[in-house]
């Protein structure tokens, strides 16, 4: 999950974000910066649109350390 990819992440998972609750599972990430971030705040927005409840899980540590440094780790539900 990085900047090159994060616009096209971003439209594939809101693709993907449908009404209800749903877990999006971020173990396999392997590379990632501080665009992850902006992406999983993108599709909590989706959701909220869209009436979805979706919670994180297997956040990659670099991605929660910058959550956390951004002040936003409150904002990311964790499963």
């Amino acid at each position: 999950m990085t900047t090159d990819q994060a616009r096209e992440l971003l439209e594939r998972g809101r693709d993907l974000i449908v009404p209800g609750e749903q877990v999006i599972d971020l173990s396999g990430v392997g590379d990632a910066d501080s665009s992850a971030v902006a992406v999983m705040l993108g599709w909590l927005r989706h959701a909220a649109l869209t009436g979805a409840v979706i919670r994180f899980a297997g956040v990659p540590v670099g991605v929660a350390s910058l959550a956390e440094l951004y002040g936003v780790s409150d904002l990311l539900p964790l499963a």
